[in-house]
């Protein structure tokens, strides 16, 4: 194997280049930095699965209407049409922390990660498309023929959750490559971003222009404060506020101003200097409160569903909107991401990498289907939050996203045991450096 042949030879020698790698390794810092986020989003995904589970026990237990009404608890001034309920401050408000760092995390990517190369991009990205295609289509073949309104919630299962599957992929273990988890986490990134495009275009009911131009001001004056790379909170911070606010009154979903906030924040730092850049300042303060406060909160209100209702069970796990939804996450997500990889791999005919095999694609495939952060949000605006269809929603997504997981961790466990078993290249340092060997080959190796 690759790293019994290291063993074998020094590592300064300078072997032959090999042909593209789909599954190439990346740089070592940009390695470390997957390794920090995957270990917050795997404590946020715990915590989110613990709110989740809390809110079910809750929504099926004698205090179902202490939840409910907690739920719907208005908090907020009216003259501003900011009276939302605690479950609409929670999808509206803290989502947008969510989508704020979203949009950090691709920008980083594309401007100056690995992923700044198209030759890179190219495949999570086609990844994701795939991923969010055939689950909307296996969605609509399902429901072609449904009531009037079936058809709203095309979406639903589209969305990879970031938390969630991390969570799971860090139960299966790290021994995985680290190309195959920041395959994963972009895909996940760039499967939020065109999320956020279709709640904006497709879920938007009525649209106000005066507010959303008026948000032009307070979001131009926070671009034009982080390019100075100011960071006081106190300035920020109320210009995020009233951008949010503003996006919210024009009718456009307000976690679509997290996202704008997020890419107008500058990656590269103005002058050579230590530290981080101000995109990865603001990643690291606000990743752990999107981690492990702001998606569980939200996942707390969203998912406390009866499973006890209209009909009973039966007839909730037979409604074709409960079957589209896990259909479309479990087999849907699988075979987009699938065929998108092949396709990929066809059109640049390149190598998988270096004994990543397709069963480590089909595994990852079957995590992304793994949906419920913003599953649970679109569910909310295709059908209303409460009503019937959502709850049928909400259940198709937790069976969905639960048997996804399932599939994808007996097929990950194997492979993980596959590479325990090898010498993983990157925990190879031979010469006692500190940098594995693997990234000896590097132009510039980190010292």
């Amino acid at each position: 194997m690759y790293c019994r042949a290291l063993r074998r030879s020094p590592v300064t020698e300078e072997p032959p280049r090999p042909h593209r790698f789909l599954f190439g390794r990346g740089s070592w810092p940009e390695v470390s930095r997957i390794g920090e986020v995957l270990r917050t989003e795997t404590v946020g995904g715990a915590l989110l699965l613990g709110a989740a589970m809390l809110a079910l026990v809750l929504a099926n237990s004698p205090w179902s209407s202490i939840y409910q009404d907690l739920g719907a608890l208005r908090v907020g001034p009216h003259s501003l049409r900011l009276d939302l309920t605690l479950a609409q401050w929670a999808g509206d408000g803290l989502l947008a922390i969510f989508f704020f760092v979203a949009g950090l995390e691709l920008k980083r990517e594309f401007v100056a990660g690995d992923l700044r190369d198209p030759r890179r991009a190219i495949m999570p990205v086609a990844a994701a498309v795939g991923g969010m295609a055939a689950p909307a289509l296996v969605y609509t073949a399902i429901n072609a023929g449904m009531a009037e309104g079936a058809l709203s919630g095309w979406a639903v299962p589209t969305a990879t959750d970031i938390a969630f599957a991390l969570a799971v992929l860090g139960v299966i273990s790290t021994h995985l490559p680290a190309a195959l988890r920041t395959f994963l986490l972009t895909l996940a990134v760039v499967d939020d971003l065109l999320a956020i495009v279709i709640i904006a275009v497709f879920y938007t009911s009525s649209l106000h222009l005066l507010p959303l131009l008026a948000a032009l001001l307070p979001l131009g004056l926070f671009a034009a404060l982080v390019q100075r790379r100011v960071r006081s909170w106190w300035l920020l911070l109320p210009l995020a506020a009233a951008t949010w606010a503003l996006v919210h009154a024009s009718g456009v979903h307000a976690t679509v101003a997290g996202v704008l906030l997020g890419f107008m924040v500058p990656v590269r730092r103005r002058s050579e200097g230590p530290g981080p850049g101000l995109a990865e300042y603001f990643e690291q303060r606000w990743r752990p409160v999107s981690a492990g406060a702001a998606v569980p909160v939200f996942a707390f209100f969203a998912a406390g569903v009866s499973v006890s209702g209209a009909g009973g069970i039966g007839a909730t796990l037979r409604d074709p909107v409960t079957i589209g939804v896990v259909a479309g996450l479990v087999l849907g997500k699988c075979a987009g991401v699938l065929a998108a990889t092949w396709l990929v791999r066809r059109a640049t005919r390149a190598s998988l990498g270096e004994g990543v095999s397709w069963w480590d694609v089909f595994g990852l495939s079957l995590l992304a289907g793994v949906g419920f952060t913003v599953a649970l949000l679109i569910g909310e605006l295709a059908f209303g939050a409460g009503s019937e269809r959502d709850e049928h929603a909400r259940i198709g997504i937790l069976a969905g996203s639960l048997i996804a997981a399932l599939l994808a961790t007996v097929v990950l466990r194997v492979r993980n045991r596959h590479y325990r078993q090898l010498c993983a290249a990157e925990e190879l340092d031979v010469d006692g450096d500190g940098v594995p060997d693997v990234y000896q080959r590097d132009p510039a190796p980190p010292r």
